[in-house]
């Protein structure tokens, strides 16, 4: 939760904009409010407006628009390079801060014209390290749903579920456990789910995927069911308190069957799993790479690109398919 009275006026007017106008997710909220307060922290340090050495007692609620107006790009420049010393901040973590106070600052100037200049303009991002996803391959991903479907477990026909979802669709865990049952169709065989930024996309379901659903809300709990905010009544997964199964249960399900399986627990997640769903169509179902971007809900089709890299027999196999490759043959 924000604790909005830990934040100045303009800050939490920011906030209200980015949810309301530009329609951000919760999440993207929370994110914004910590990396600008951790920003503001920074800068009465930086302008030296206080003694306080404990980085949780600064407080940022008494910063006034006109020290915001002080601030230049260098003053931004120092700040990612102290998150560089003192919290070893990882690019990635430097572009998402670089990201928000971006977009804070364009607030700041453009919508409600509370400063004349813009220092974030000429901002730029670090340069990220394009890493290649890890996943399980095909074979590992059999042996987790065969694990996983040890009847055994009281409740296998929910986590298999779950675990066929995450591997055959390459859903995020927040959209996994947002499913409601009516969003759910199951005369099209397809679902509906709320992604990043609140966008709402089309998820098809294979027989495999209908099956577990099917097999799944045979044995639901339809008794005693919470009736809270959570709107856990039409949730499509219940934990055993009978309410919308959380994002922590859902890892530690997938943790669970992951060593079960005899599979790396260090190496692997819910987060694999999207990778793995999506690296096994590509690799195996011959998909373009603009279908698996719809598909997985990114934004920008060089998201979707780390999946066209994580084989290289395909790229040898290409090389070899030239019809100029075999020398006996010209």
């Amino acid at each position: 939760m924000i604790n909005r009275e830990e934040n100045p006026d303009y800050l939490n007017s920011f906030l209200d904009y980015s949810e309301t106008i530009l329609n951000k997710s919760p999440n993207t909220i929370k994110e914004y409010n910590y990396d600008l307060a951790m920003f503001l922290k920074f800068i009465k340090i930086h302008f030296k407006m206080t003694n306080e050495v404990d980085w949780e007692k600064i407080k940022i609620n008494d910063i006034d628009i006109d020290t915001i107006k002080k601030i230049q790009l260098s003053d931004i420049h120092a700040f990612l390079s102290y998150l560089i010393s003192n919290f070893h901040s990882k690019p990635a973590t430097r572009a998402r801060k670089i990201s928000s106070i971006r977009i804070f600052f364009r607030y700041l100037s453009r919508k409600v014209k509370l400063i004349d200049v813009n220092p974030a303009q000429d901002l730029e991002t670090p340069k990220l390290e394009k890493r290649l996803p890890h996943y399980l391959n095909l074979e590992d991903s059999k042996k987790l749903l065969n694990v996983t479907a040890n009847e055994d477990n009281r409740n296998y026909q929910r986590d298999y579920a779950i675990i066929t979802l995450f591997l055959n669709c390459g859903m995020r865990l927040s959209e996994l456990v947002g499913i409601n049952i009516p969003d759910i169709d199951f005369s099209e065989c397809k679902l509906t789910v709320i992604g990043k930024g609140n966008k709402e996309r089309t998820i098809y379901l294979n027989k495999s995927c209908m099956n577990a659903i099917s097999d799944y809300l045979a044995v639901r709990p339809k008794e005693g069911i919470k009736t809270d905010y959570l709107n856990s009544r039409n949730a499509l997964f219940l934990s055993e308190r009978r309410e919308r199964i959380s994002r922590r249960t859902v890892q530690a399900i997938v943790y669970k069957e992951l060593k079960a399986a005899g599979l790396d627990t260090s190496k692997y997640s819910t987060h694999k799993l999207r990778h793995t769903a999506a690296t096994l169509m590509y690799q195996y179902g011959n998909v373009d790479i603009r279908a698996l971007q719809e598909l997985l809900g990114h934004e920008s089709i060089s998201t979707t690109e780390i999946y066209t890299h994580v084989d290289n027999s395909q790229v040898r196999s290409a090389v070899e398919s030239n019809p100029l490759a075999d020398p006996d043959k010209l």
